[in-house]
């Protein structure tokens, strides 16, 4: 078994992917059709069950359980023990963590739009200064 630094390790460093990939379907425009699609879907279908199948495309959280899923089949990571309850723990520990850096790139996201639009406005400003002093 790998020591606990090298499972806290594994366990940030495996949530990076888990994370990108949840954000990039969930968010991007690169897959902004096939989102919308999923969401009208998960608001139109008659079953339940249908719903929440295309929901979970449109949910970060969501869909980073499923992500999180494929990871510990593909890696076989395991946190804390050596059996099936290592899975377990990765499990939630791995999703966890990838919705904090979601959070995270989101807040950061979030302040860079606030910083282009006061930039933009200052810069419309500037230019409706400059105009008034060549009107005068």
């Amino acid at each position: 078994m790998e020591s606990l630094y090298e499972q806290l390790l594994w366990l940030f460093i495996l949530a990076i992917p888990v994370a990108c990939i949840a954000w990039t379907i969930t968010h991007e425009e690169i897959f902004k059709e096939p989102r919308e699609y999923c969401v009208k879907r998960s608001q139109e279908c008659q079953k339940l069950v249908e719903r929440k199948f295309f929901y979970l495309f449109t949910c970060e959280y969501c869909f980073s359980h499923y992500v999180t899923a494929l990871f510990l089949i593909i890696t076989q990571y395991k946190l804390l023990f050596e059996d099936w309850r290592g899975y377990l723990i990765s499990f939630f520990a791995v999703v966890f963590i990838a919705n904090v850096y979601m959070s995270l790139f989101a807040f950061l996201r979030q302040n860079l739009k606030v910083e282009k639009i006061a930039a933009k406005l200052k810069e419309n400003e500037l230019q409706e200064e400059k105009l008034r002093k060549q009107q005068d």
